[in-house]
């Protein structure tokens, strides 16, 4: 599995390259103590519905800030956070809007990434500061775990 999310925030680095998701304010960044505060919120709400999930917080690089295999997630799930904070920083934008500019054909395939619905970006105060993901529960289960972290912490999934 390492190997694999590896790769995958391997992929996440080309992609800034060619299409840029660097923080607008280089000084803005995601602190371990925010992190914490939203990986504790999401993981609350995940219990809360009986969701055993895997969650992962990254950087605006896609490294890994905090990850949490709940007990009962699946080891699949690991590469599959990876593989959603590959496509948020590459686009800055959710999975969710990923998959549906693929659908609909008017965006190309990101190279490592995946386009199941749960990963968001994270943005304070406007700026790009990292991005979060779950895996584990339907698309739309892990985005409602996402938000209550994102939340937690005042920040915003979108613009």
């Amino acid at each position: 599995m390492i190997k694999r999310l590896s790769s995958a925030l391997l992929s996440t680095a080309l992609a800034c390259i060619l299409v840029g998701c660097s923080a607008a304010d280089a000084s803005a960044q995601l602190t371990l103590e925010q992190a914490e505060v939203a990986m504790d919120a999401a993981e609350a709400e995940a219990r809360a519905n009986g969701w055993n999930l895997t969650i992962l917080i990254t950087d605006t690089e896609g490294t890994p800030i905090y990850l949490r295999r709940m007990d009962g997630a699946s080891a699949r799930t690991h590469q599959i956070v990876g593989q959603k904070v590959v496509v948020v920083l590459a686009t800055g934008r959710p999975t969710l809007e990923y998959g549906q500019a693929l659908e609909a054909g008017t965006t190309d395939s990101i190279p490592g990434g995946i386009h199941y619905e749960g990963g968001l970006p994270i943005r304070m105060g406007g700026v790009l500061v990292g991005a979060m993901a779950a895996s584990g529960a339907r698309g739309s289960e892990d985005a409602q775990v996402v938000r209550a972290g994102l939340a937690a912490i005042g920040a915003n999934g979108n613009d």
